[in-house]
């Protein structure tokens, strides 16, 4: 039996554009065509896309990707005029971050960071931003890491909530839900490596992108 569709989120207008930026996480080895099969990717920007796309068929969602494995946030900066800004998206999604943690200063992410959520909003001021905090588990990549990484990627996510409050944006809890998460089922079955999610992770990501967009309004 098909199950009743639910309310639809009310940031997903009639014809919104809704585009994901990051980096591996997001990319979820998309294809690079225009072929419909491959082109979100496998997480959990296709999950959320698939659902609503299907359930609100009639709104004529654009559900669009633009994740590169790798990407730390000035790799965003270089490819934003044509990834982002001439894509004209009327959601924008971002999950940068664990890619800049141990590889870039912690003084240039913040301001260029806000150099791209500032250009968004000047090309189009109705926009409307979705940042999810970078995250990690205890396992895998992330032990070899030590401590001093992991207190990194913790400022990482003070400096992601301060811009989501300065923008506007809807802040994803990504450490949050993973963390409680582990009370469910060990790390590695949510993130295998301390980093990239597993297909139930994904899920996790998925619905907390959801709830999130939802409780915003």
């Amino acid at each position: 039996m098909i199950q009743q569709r639910t309310e639809p989120l009310a940031a997903f207008t009639p014809d919104s554009r809704i585009l994901f930026q990051g980096d591996s996480i997001t990319d979820g080895n998309r294809g690079r065509s225009a072929d419909p099969n491959h082109i979100l990717g496998h997480g959990y920007a296709f999950i959320i896309a698939a659902k609503h796309g299907a359930a609100f068929s009639e709104r004529k969602l654009v559900f669009l990707n633009r994740g590169i494995s790798g990407n730390k946030v000035t790799d965003l900066e270089a490819r934003w005029q044509r990834d982002t800004l001439e894509l004209k998206p009327d959601l924008l999604s971002i999950l940068i971050g664990v890619n800049d943690t141990g590889r870039a200063p912690l003084e240039i992410f913040e301001p260029t960071y806000d150099k791209l959520l500032t250009e968004t909003k000047t090309a189009n001021t109705s926009v409307r931003f979705v940042l999810l905090e970078p995250f990690c588990l205890p396992v895998g990549h992330t032990l070899e890491r030590g401590e001093a990484w992991v207190a990194e990627l913790t400022e990482r996510r003070k400096i992601t909530a301060r811009l989501a409050k300065k923008h506007s944006a809807v802040l994803v809890p990504c450490q949050k839900v993973f963390t409680d998460a582990c009370k469910r089922a060990p790390a590695d079955y949510w993130i295998w490596d301390g980093i990239h999610p597993t297909y139930s992770g994904h899920q996790l990501l998925a619905d907390a992108w959801v709830e999130a967009v939802r409780k915003a309004k």
